[in-house]
């Protein structure tokens, strides 16, 4: 009776494994094999070992991409902060909540290539965002906010904010809507304030749901790429080119497979490297109850 309902149950699952095998394990070791040969499509593959990696050692434009991605993780405190402070006030039971709701989830549901096109318009020099920062004085002059390299960057991570917040909000809300209302009841019986059950009691019942979150929002982070190909090319002077460009441009513009290959690679161990570290803050006292 136990082998027929394993096996059903790996019925199933079939199809999933089946998609996973094929979309998923399938291209990892085929890329991490690739990242072994020298592959330009046009010749047939050479085997050159670690040779990449060395090459990686001292390439110059790496380095860029791997700083460029590593800032770019600034986003995910800023993301998971504001998702929660979204959740808690979608939460409260007001006359049509539901429509706000939906208003903070648009930007998720919304292309990223029409969302870049759009912000590309937003921070163009006679934009809307310079035009209100103009009129409230706040500058005195137009900001070139994606043609300066020290703020295309930044710029680019504001619309990650800005897209991204709907999406793990709804996963905080989810988490909220899970957390028994007894907890809360009983803290306020003994006397704790709003702030002490919210950092008392709410954050920490929320630990799995900040964990998932700021987990798939770090490799997402580490993944972004439609942003920069849609607002700015990798530029100005490389200061929006990240690991996940990096790679694209090596296999689809220089047509170095192999090389591109060992760029995601690494940018695998990294996320895999940041990922481990995520769970161990998060679940070995990065945050507790007391």
């Amino acid at each position: 009776m136990a082998a027929r309902r394993a096996l059903a149950a790996y019925l199933f699952l079939l199809p999933a494994l089946a998609l996973l095998g094929v979309f998923t394990f399938y291209p990892v070791v085929f890329g991490t094999a690739l990242s072994l040969f020298d592959y330009d499509v046009i010749s047939p593959p050479r085997f050159v070992g670690a040779a990449h990696f060395r090459e990686l050692w001292t390439d110059r434009y790496f380095w860029i991409a791997l700083r460029n991605s590593l800032v770019y993780l600034a986003v995910v405190p800023a993301l998971q902060l504001g998702a929660i402070v979204l959740a808690l006030w979608v939460r409260r039971p007001l006359r049509g909540i539901g429509w706000f709701r939906a208003a903070y989830y648009l930007p998720v549901v919304t292309s990223m290539v029409v969302a870049g096109l759009l912000w590309r318009w937003l921070y163009d020099e006679s934009g809307l965002v310079n035009y209100v920062l103009l009129r409230l004085r706040m500058i005195h002059a137009p900001v070139h906010w994606l043609s300066d390299p020290s703020l295309a960057l930044y710029a680019v991570m504001a619309v990650t904010l800005w897209k991204g917040l709907g999406y793990y909000m709804v996963i905080y809300l989810a988490g909220l809507e899970a957390i028994p209302p007894v907890y809360e009841e009983a803290a306020a019986l003994d006397g704790a304030g709003a702030a002490a059950r919210l950092f008392r009691v709410t954050i920490p019942l929320l630990r799995p749901s900040i964990l998932l979150a700021s987990t798939l929002s770090a490799i997402a982070a580490l993944r972004v790429f439609e942003e920069m190909y849609v607002m700015t090319g990798g530029g100005p002077v490389y200061s929006t080119y990240t690991l996940f460009y990096y790679m694209f441009d090596q296999a689809f513009n220089a047509l170095h497979l192999g090389y591109a290959a060992a760029v995601g690679v690494v940018l695998a161990a990294v996320t895999i490297g940041l990922s481990v570290v995520n769970f161990r803050l998060l679940r070995q006292g990065g945050l507790s109850y007391y």
